[in-house]
C-alpha cells in the first residue's frame, strides 16, 4: 500500500476530474532539453518523458497522443516533456536510435520505468501504463485462479478487494481501472487480470467484455467460506466505477422511521433509486431477513430501506409494503409486491442505460424476433440474444463432401453434424466454437463440423437423423457417438478423457499404484475425479471380457483400468479385496475402495461405476439432477444463498456417516449457481423464505413436501428429531406437488430426456448406436461410412428427431410424474 502522505493527495484531487473527456484545450507537450528536463525533476515527483529528435517525421503521431495525456497526467501529479536530443549535450537516453522509440517514467530522478512507443499508441495507453507503473504495490496482476484464491485468503477479514478483468493493457478500461485504484487503493486491495480463464472459473457467462467484481471479503468471519462477490453491471468508465464502489462503500441496509418522500441517501445521488420494505412490529424480523436479502441482491442498482411503520407520522396505505423512490423530487410510488424478484423487476426496468444504436436492418430483425410458439424458451432466446454474435469458425473445419473421408481417416478427428435453420444445432454450435476455443494449440484432436443443410448425402451416408450429433473418428477405429449434455464442459471432458484407451492396461504392480494415485494421468484428474482399476487372476477369462467391455462403455466418462498379472495378489491384501474386484480410487478425498465383482456382468459393473460417481453430499444442478433423481429416493434438501454453510455441511454428512440418511438423498442447491431454484422454493413456499433453508421432498410416491422448522437451527440433533418426527408422521407437510406430467413444446425439446439418457445406465446410452456402427464397418467400402439404415433417407427427412425416437425410458416415465415438476 501507498504511504498516508499519497493518500492525503489523492483525496485532495476532485474525483470529478478523473469523469471529464479531455481535450487538447491549450495544454501544449512542454519542450526541454536533456539538462533543462532534468534540472527540473523534483524528489518524489513523478514524470514522463519522450527522449527524441527535433522535428522527427516518424514521431508526429506519438507526440499527438502525448499531448493529449499532459493534462490528465498532470492532475494526477505527474508532469509530461519532450525532450529534444541536442548535439551540445550528451545523455545516455539519447544515445542509440532505439532508445529514441521509447519514453522514460522518473519519480525525481530515479528511473522507474521504460515504455516501446508502441505500447503508448494512444492516450489511454499512456494513462493506463504509467498510473499502472506507479501504483504497482496496490494493483496486484495475476495470471492464475491460484493467484486469486491465494489474495481473497489473505484478505478474508482485512480488506475487500476490487477485482477487474480487461482484454488487454492499455485499453480504455484498463486506464478507468487504474484511475479508480489511484483513489481507492489505500481502502481496496485492486487485482487485475487479462486471462480470460480466470473469469470463467468465477462463472460469468459473458466473457467477450471487461468486468469487474467487488469481493466482500473484510466483513467474512468465516474464513473457510469464499467473499460474497458483487458485479459491476455497467461499462468499465471512470465514472460507472467511482459511482459502483461508492455504493459498495454504503450501508447495506438502514432502518428509517420518517416520510420517504423526504429521505436521500448517496443511492439517489449517484442516479439509483431507493426501495422501502414496509414493516411493522408484528413481522419485524421477517421483514429485515426479506429487507437484507433483497439488499444484496440490488446491491449496486438501488439503495434498500426499512420503514418502520409504527413509528412513522405521516399515512403510508395500508394495503402498501413497498415504496419505490426513482429520484429527488419525484413523487414517490407505493406498490404492493409479495416476490423479491417483483421488486428486482422494478428496479431493473427503471434503469435508464443507454443502448447503442442499431442500423435499420437491424431493427428490423429486432421487430421480427423468435417464434416462441413452437420453440423452447431458453433455446430461442439463446440463439435470439446471440443472433449477431460472430463466432470464430476458422477454429474449426469445415468439412464438404470431398474433404470428409480424407479428413477423418488422415487424423484424429470431433465432428459436429448440425442444421444451419434448426435452433438446438446453433445454440450448440457456440457450445461447439468454446471448446475449440480452448483446445486451441493444446489438442492433436481436430475439431469438424458438416452442416447437413449444405452436405445431406454426407449426413445420410453417416446415419445423421437428428441434430445436432456429435461423433469422434478415430484412425480406422469405429466412430463413437457423443451422448451427453449439449454444452462445453461436459464435452470438453468426453474429448479429453477420450485421449486414452479405456481400459487402460496396466503391466506392473507399480504402474497399479501411480494409477490409483492419479499420478500416470494427471492432466486428465480434473475430468474424472474417480479412477477405477479392475484386478483379475490371469485365468478369469470371462470376467475380464465383461470388464473390458464395460470400460470401452464408459470411455468418455470415467477412466478406467485393468490389471491381470499374475502378482495380482498383492494389490488383493494391501486392499483387502478378493479378485475379481474394483479398487475405486477418490482422488479429491484421496480415498481408496474395493468392490467385489464374482458373478457381475458388464451391465452390472457398469451400474456400479456409474453410481460410484455419485457425491455423498451433492450440489444439485441442472446436469446432474437426474442422476440423483434416478436413485427413486426423497430428497433432502438445503437450499442456499451461495456456498455451503460448512457447519450445516458436517451436520449432515455426520448423519450419513450414522447411516440416518439411507432412505434419502441428502443434497443442497445454490440458488446463485442455480437460479431456478428460486421458482422452486417458491412452488414450495408460495413466498420465498429466508436462507439457508431444509426441505425434505417426496418426489416418487405422493409429491409431499416438508420444511425444517425456521425457528430451529440446522444442527445435527435437531435435523435428526425432526426426521424422527417426520418418520412418525407428526409432521405436517407444507404443499403437495401436482402429479401431471411436464412435456415439451416439441418432442426434439424434450431436455429432460436427453439428460435422462446422458446419466441412465449402462443399457440406455450410447450401446445400441455403436453396435449399429459395428455392424456397418464390416459391410462398408467407404471408410467410416455409417449405413445402418438399410434404406437411404430423403433429405427432407433430416429433421429434428433428437431422442424421441428412443422408447428406453417410458417405462420410467409413470416414476418420473413429480421429477418433471421439480
Amino acid at each position: 500500500m501507498m504511504s498516508s502522505s499519497l493518500n492525503i493527495f489523492r483525496v485532495g484531487i476532485s474525483f470529478v476530474m478523473m469523469c471529464i473527456f479531455y481535450k487538447s484545450t491549450g495544454d501544449i507537450l512542454p519542450e526541454l532539453s536533456p539538462h533543462k528536463y532534468f534540472s527540473t525533476l523534483q524528489p518524489g515527483k513523478a514524470s514522463l518523458a519522450y527522449f527524441c529528435q527535433a522535428d522527427s517525421p516518424s514521431t508526429s503521431v506519438f507526440l499527438e497522443e502525448l499531448n493529449e495525456a499532459v493534462k490528465p497526467l498532470l492532475d494526477y501529479g505527474i508532469s509530461v516533456a519532450k525532450v529534444n536530443c541536442v548535439k551540445e549535450e550528451t545523455s545516455r537516453y539519447c544515445g542509440k536510435e532505439k532508445d529514441l522509440m521509447k519514453a522514460y517514467l522518473f519519480r525525481g530522478n530515479i528511473l522507474l520505468r521504460e515504455f516501446p512507443t508502441d505500447t503508448l499508441f494512444d492516450v489511454n495507453a499512456i494513462i493506463a501504463h504509467v498510473l499502472f507503473a506507479l501504483l504497482f504495490n496496490e494493483v496486484k496482476y495475476i495470471s492464475t485462479w491460484e493467484d486469486l484464491q491465494n489474495i481473497e485468503n489473505a484478505l478474508k477479514g482485512k480488506a475487500n478487494i476490487v477485482f477487474s478483468y480487461v482484454r488487454a493493457i492499455g485499453t480504455s478500461e484498463h486506464r478507468a481501472v487504474m484511475e479508480a485504484a489511484f483513489v481507492y487503493g489505500t481502502t481496496y486491495q485492486f487485482v487485475l487480470t487479462t486471462e480470460i480463464a480466470i473469469l470463467e472459473r468465477i462463472g460469468t457467462e459473458d466473457i467477450e467484455y471487461a468486468h469487474l467484481y467487488f469481493f466482500h471479503c473484510k466483513p467474512l468471519l468465516d474464513l473457510t467460506q469464499q467473499c460474497r462477490r458483487t458485479l459491476m453491471e455497467q461499462p468499465l468508465t471512470t465514472l460507472s466505477i467511482h459511482r459502483f464502489i461508492k455504493t459498495m462503500q454504503a450501508p447495506l441496509l438502514t432502518e428509517v422511521a420518517e416520510d420517504p418522500q423526504q429521505v436521500s441517501t448517496v443511492h439517489l445521488q449517484l442516479g439509483l433509486p431507493l426501495v422501502f420494505i414496509i414493516s411493522q412490529k408484528a413481522t419485524y424480523e421477517a421483514d429485515r431477513r426479506t429487507a437484507e436479502w433483497a439488499a444484496w441482491r440490488l446491491l449496486g442498482k438501488a439503495g434498500v430501506l426499512l420503514l418502520l411503520r409504527d413509528y412513522l407520522e405521516v399515512n403510508i396505505p395500508q394495503h402498501a409494503n413497498v415504496v419505490f423512490k426513482r429520484e429527488e423530487g419525484v413523487p414517490v410510488e407505493f406498490l404492493v409486491l409479495h416476490d423479491i424478484d417483483l421488486i428486482i423487476s422494478r428496479v431493473e426496468s427503471n434503469m435508464h442505460i443507454e443502448e447503442p444504436q442499431e442500423d435499420e436492418d437491424d431493427e428490423d430483425d429486432d421487430m421480427e424476433g423468435p417464434d416462441m410458439d413452437i420453440q423452447d424458451d431458453e433455446v430461442a432466446e439463446t440463439v435470439y440474444r446471440d443472433r449477431k454474435r460472430q463466432l470464430p469458425l476458422e477454429l474449426t473445419v469445415e468439412l464438404t463432401e470431398e474433404t470428409f473421408n480424407i479428413t477423418v481417416m488422415a487424423s484424429d478427428s470431433i465432428v459436429l453434424f448440425y442444421a444451419g435453420w434448426e435452433a438446438v444445432s446453433m445454440a450448440f454450435l457456440q457450445s461447439y466454437i468454446d471448446v475449440a476455443i480452448k483446445l486451441k494449440g493444446t489438442s492433436s484432436i481436430l475439431l469438424c463440423r458438416v452442416n447437413c443443410g449444405d452436405w445431406p448425402d454426407i449426413c445420410t451416408e453417416q446415419n445423421i437423423t437428428e441434430f445436432p450429433i456429435v461423433k469422434m473418428y478415430k484412425g480406422s477405429e469405429n466412430p463413437v457417438s457423443y451422448a451427453g449434455m449439449l454444452g462445453a464442459e461436459d464435452l470438453l471432458k468426453f474429448i479429453q478423457l477420450n485421449r486414452i484407451s479405456c481400459p487402460v492396461n496396466i503391466t506392473s504392480v507399480q504402474e497399479a499404484e501411480e494409477y490409483l494415485l492419479g499420478e500416470l494421468h494427471k492432466d486428465l484428474i480434473s475430468y474424472s475425479s474417480v479412477s477405477v482399476l479392475g484386478i483379475f487372476s490371469p485365468t478369469m477369462k470371462t470376467a475380464k471380457e465383461d470388464f473390458i467391455e464395460a470400460g470401452n462403455y464408459l470411455k468418455g466418462w470415467v477412466i478406467t483400468g485393468i490389471y491381470s498379472e499374475g502378482d495380482v495378489s498383492i494389490l488383493s491384501n494391501k486392499y483387502a479385496a478378493t479378485v475379481p474386484a474394483l479398487l475405486l480410487a477418490r482422488h479429491k478425498e484421496g480415498k481408496i475402495e474395493s468392490i467385489p465383482l464374482a458373478n457381475t456382468h458388464a451391465q452390472d459393473i457398469v451400474q456400479i461405476i456409474t453410481s460410484a460417481l455419485l457425491e455423498t453430499f451433492p450440489e444439485i444442478t441442472v446436469e446432474n439432477l437426474p442422476a440423483y433423481l434416478r436413485l427413486q429416493k426423497p430428497l433432502l434438501i438445503l437450499f442456499s444463498d451461495g456456498s455451503v454453510n460448512h457447519k450445516h455441511k458436517k451436520a449432515i454428512l455426520n448423519l450419513v456417516r450414522q447411516k440416518h440418511l439411507d432412505s434419502l438423498t441428502p443434497c443442497w442447491l445454490n440458488l446463485k449457481n442455480t437460479p431456478a431454484g428460486r421458482g422452486i422454493l417458491q412452488a414450495y413456499f408460495d413466498t420465498l423464505p429466508p436462507l439457508p433453508c431444509l426441505v425434505l421432498v417426496n418426489l416418487h410416491s405422493d409429491g409431499q413436501v416438508f420444511a425444517f422448522p425456521s425457528d430451529q437451527s440446522i444442527t445435527e440433533q435437531n435435523i435428526f428429531l425432526w426426521l424422527k418426527k417426520l418418520e412418525a408422521g407428526l409432521e405436517s407437510h407444507i404443499t403437495i406437488l401436482p402429479a401431471q406430467e411436464w412435456k415439451p413444446p416439441l418432442p426434439a425439446y424434450d431436455f429432460l430426456s436427453m439428460m435422462d439418457a446422458a446419466t441412465s445406465q449402462y443399457p440406455t446410452r450410447k450401446a445400441p448406436e455403436v453396435i449399429k456402427e459395428t455392424d456397418v464397418q464390416e459391410n462398408d467400402k467407404k471408410p467410416h461410412e455409417d449405413k445402418s439404415a438399410v434404406r437411404k433417407e430423403p433429405t427432407e427427412t433430416l429433421r429434428i428427431k433428437r431422442w424421441n425416437k428412443n422408447t428406453w425410458f417410458k417405462d420410467a416415465e409413470i416414476s418420473f410424474k413429480h421429477d418433471k415438476e421439480l
